[in-house]
């Protein structure tokens, strides 16, 4: 069994990296021949340093694209700063620092999530599904990784989706419950629906009851009944279109169902439930459809088992994150 490098371990085989790709003198060579003999965790967090190296061009990317302006940030000071060795960086490695960075905090480095959970009245981390019981009595069932706020101040039952998916069982009191998400909103009087964010607007579900929909302010409303959903993007809604409300709900209790969907869509939904980052690199193989019944709560055994059917490369960086390509 390899050994495990701590974190301290881990930085400096990446310091070591970027020095040897430095032109280094022969006292560096001989200082770290010694370092790596030194104990068999750092001849690992080497290996791995190497890996991260190879890889760190697509994910570096990948996260700079999905979190640009806070990643920016710690790319300038990498590749600008020349104080120490240590800071040496070429473009390329500085990437890998910086995904070296981001996988030792883990699922803590998404300035997304911070935005969205700040003010937020109630959150679910990655991998927790879990039931509120709202003021009205009414309960929200937040997908992993969601967000929502709760305002009922204003002669009406007024939520906001920050992030993810909530299911909800509405309580009759003759107000309306409204749920806003994206550029429209689902109003309902009392019923069982799913709102889930999508990344240019939104998907609603009705499990049971009437729900009108609503693609923008000004838009003109669908009303959805039990076993229909529609979706919206950019304020435009998608015909509605009967679904197996129950299949399609299943999160609930710890299962995905999917029929033909495009494996970037199961790839975004198992991201949910993974303290870490899991990251497609390939457009091509995304659109491959998929076709089964996964557990949530083992995103990387379900990946395993699409690889087997699949055929496509991953690989896991340092615990924190997985490269599909």
């Amino acid at each position: 069994m390899n050994p495990i490098p701590t974190p301290d371990q881990e930085h400096a085989a990446l310091a070591w990296l970027s020095l040897l790709h430095d032109q280094p003198s022969s006292g560096d060579q001989a200082t770290f021949s010694q370092w790596l003999r030194a104990d068999p965790a750092h001849a690992e967090a080497y290996s791995q340093a190497q890996v991260l190296w190879e890889l760190s061009d697509g994910p570096a990317r990948k996260l700079a694209d999905e979190d640009a302006f806070a990643l920016q940030g710690y790319l300038n000071a990498m590749t600008t700063s020349r104080r120490t060795r240590v800071l040496r960086w070429s473009g390329a490695l500085a990437m890998a620092a910086c995904l070296l960075l981001m996988v030792s905090m883990g699922a803590g480095w998404q300035p997304s999530r911070w935005v969205d959970d700040f003010g937020a009245d109630y959150v679910t981390a990655p991998g927790e599904v879990k039931t509120f019981t709202l003021a009205d009595q009414s309960q929200v069932t937040l997908d992993a990784d969601s967000a929502i706020d709760v305002d009922f101040s204003h002669g009406e039952r007024h939520i906001q989706l920050r992030r993810g998916a909530g299911f909800f069982q509405v309580t009759h009191t003759g107000q309306s419950f409204v749920v806003e998400a994206g550029s429209g909103e689902a109003r309902v009087l009392g019923t069982q629906f799913e709102v889930r964010l999508q990344p240019a607007g939104a998907e609603v579900t009705v499990l049971s009851g009437r729900v009108g929909v609503t693609p923008a302010k000004q838009g003109q409303q669908q009303i959805l009944a039990a076993g229909q959903q529609v979706a919206y993007a950019d304020g435009v809604a998608e015909p509605l279109h009967a679904v197996d409300s129950e299949s399609r709900l299943a999160w609930r209790e710890g299962w995905l169902n999917y029929y033909k969907a495009p494996l970037a869509d199961v790839v975004k939904d198992l991201q949910r439930y993974y303290p870490g980052r899991i990251l497609l690199l390939n457009e091509q193989l995304g659109a491959r459809r998929v076709s089964g019944s996964f557990p949530s709560k083992d995103p990387q055994a379900v990946l395993k088992a699409l690889q087997a059917v699949l055929g496509f490369e991953q690989h896991s960086l340092l615990g924190r994150v997985i490269v599909v390509r």
